[in-house]
């Protein structure tokens, strides 16, 4: 297997964070009340829309942002029991990623140059997995319907 990832290391971050990224996306949905989740998400948007109306008025902006740091907080503490069940994997896979390929190895290399860092500036096997999973993330909680 670590011989496959050398051999291919783009390819292989690539294919180790769309499972990672699918196994928390599912994880997440299940572990988590999503009615709730999505109430919230409309109440802050809600609320925003009121904050940027109250402008003018300070106490009553206080008051949207109190109530908005509160929904805030019960959003957070939601994704504490996915975070645990997800910690384990993941820790797993970069294991075997910055045992399989160094970290100073570029896998995605910039299709520009940047000043002091020449033309070979680019990503390692960290930025293609964290690049690449904030992309998954997104088409697979819009599929999925995750909030």
């Amino acid at each position: 297997m670590a011989n496959i990832v050398t051999q291919y290391p783009f390819l292989s971050t690539l294919v180790i964070s769309l499972i990672l990224t699918i196994l928390t996306t599912i994880i997440y949905k299940y572990t988590t009340d999503q009615l709730k989740l999505k109430a919230h998400k409309e109440e802050l948007t809600s609320i925003k829309k009121q904050m940027m109306d109250s402008k003018n008025d300070p106490k009553k902006l206080e008051e949207l942002q109190s109530r908005s740091l509160k929904i805030s907080m019960e959003q957070m503490t939601q994704g504490f029991k996915p975070m645990i069940f997800t910690m384990i994997p993941a820790l797993l896979a970069f294991g075997f990623l910055r045992d399989a390929l160094p970290s100073s190895q570029v896998i995605l290399k910039f299709p520009f140059n940047i000043m002091k860092m020449g033309s070979d500036a680019g990503f390692g096997w960290l930025g293609v997995y964290i690049l690449s999973s904030i992309i998954f993330s997104a088409i697979l909680r819009k599929v999925l319907k995750v909030y």
